[in-house]
């Protein structure tokens, strides 16, 4: 495996989007190189295998890519965690708060049972709202959040400090 700074080269910076003041940390050529993305969701998987999870919880929309691919590295199910509205049957909904707005989560109301561990994925971890509505959704079903996993953390937000009691894992820290 390619040193994990190595990754840093597959990652674009663009400044002002989605809107005036955000530098966003795109993706996609990480994605495009199937090398380089078998690596980072490698890194991923590294530090939670030990957490034994039963189930991994991808947080829309990048954290599909990254939830899916490590439920199947990890040989767990995936569970979608949605916007509002794109889930077909009864959810639990929790509201949460993004650098440049709101917005809130969803996820079936069957989607956990009492005794599954559930592993949160996302792509980047900023002000940890999405991750700790994900950290609670998780809790409302009486299932147990075992980690957080994104493949980068925006050092300088208090992502961590939003998913009190969660150990967060993180393969590139800006």
């Amino acid at each position: 495996m390619a040193p994990i700074s190595s990754l840093t080269a597959f990652v674009r910076d663009v400044p002002d989007f989605p809107k005036a003041g955000i530098l966003f940390r795109d993706i996609t050529p990480l994605l495009a190189n199937a090398e380089a993305f078998s690596e980072a969701v490698a890194a991923m998987a590294e530090p939670v295998l030990t957490l034994q999870p039963t189930h991994v919880l991808g947080l829309e929309s990048r954290g599909f890519i990254f939830g899916s691919a490590l439920a199947q590295k990890l040989g767990v199910g995936f569970v979608p965690a949605r916007k509002p509205g794109k889930l077909p049957m009864a959810t639990f909904e929790e509201p949460y708060g993004l650098e440049y707005g709101s917005d809130a989560l969803e996820i079936h109301t069957d989607a956990f049972k009492t005794g599954d561990r559930v592993l949160i994925v996302d792509d980047v971890m900023a002000t940890g709202g999405t991750a700790a509505a994900a950290q609670r959704l998780v809790q409302r079903t009486g299932a147990q959040p075992v980690a957080l996993t994104v493949f980068i953390e925006l050092t300088s937000l208090p992502g961590r400090e939003k998913v009190e009691g969660l150990p967060v894992f993180s393969v590139l820290r800006y």
